[in-house]
């Protein structure tokens, strides 16, 4: 393969590396999937929802959502999240809060898992998970609109949020249709 060098632009010659030599796996892999098969052995697949809490805890910072359009691209953005009990279920999720007219509200109400990835220095984790929305469009039985206003500020202080005017807050929450969403943790994966 000829390839144009970025440095002085000339040609050269780069061979290209087999699977074998990329990724010492045992057993026939398919080239087009050598990467991702080397890549799943090697992350610790992590069990536990406590952990992710620790994680998350350690600072507060920007994490990626990812859901999936309904073409199949994948559609990625940022917020801060947290490990909080659904509000439902009571079982620990990752939860964040999002802008009423988000995309990715659209995507989940359509049926998309979500994935959140989360990086600290080297390391990450990744939650993939079905979701639940409970906002102003979304309202399960038993979650009238003072419940969710107390269950956004919840999610918010959960994602590390703080705010000196908890009324301002509210305010803005209602005017942008906030939305909280939980993300079952069914599928939690990192690196060590």
């Amino acid at each position: 393969m000829k390839v144009r060098s970025r440095t002085n632009g000339q040609l050269r010659r780069l061979r290209v590396l087999t699977p074998s030599e990329c990724c010492p796996l045992q057993g026939t892999v398919r080239p087009n999937h050598f990467r991702a098969a080397w890549t799943v052995a090697n992350y610790r697949r992590v069990m536990d929802i406590e952990e992710v809490r620790a994680y998350l805890a350690r600072e507060n910072g920007l994490a990626t959502v990812s859901t999936t359009q309904a073409d199949g691209r994948v559609l990625s953005s940022v917020a801060n999240c947290g490990v909080i009990d659904h509000p439902i279920t009571g079982s620990p999720c990752v939860a964040l809060v999002s802008v009423g007219g988000a995309a990715r509200l659209g995507h989940v109400r359509r049926g998309s898992q979500v994935t959140i990835a989360i990086r600290r220095d080297w390391t990450w984790r990744s939650v993939t998970g079905p979701a639940d929305l409970i906002g102003p469009d979304d309202l399960p039985d038993g979650i009238d609109a003072e419940a969710l206003r107390l269950l956004l500020r919840e999610v918010f202080q959960a994602a590390s949020g703080a705010h000196d005017d908890f009324d301002e807050y509210d305010r803005v929450m209602v005017d942008e249709g906030r939305v909280a969403v939980f993300v079952a943790p069914e599928r939690i994966l990192g690196n060590y």
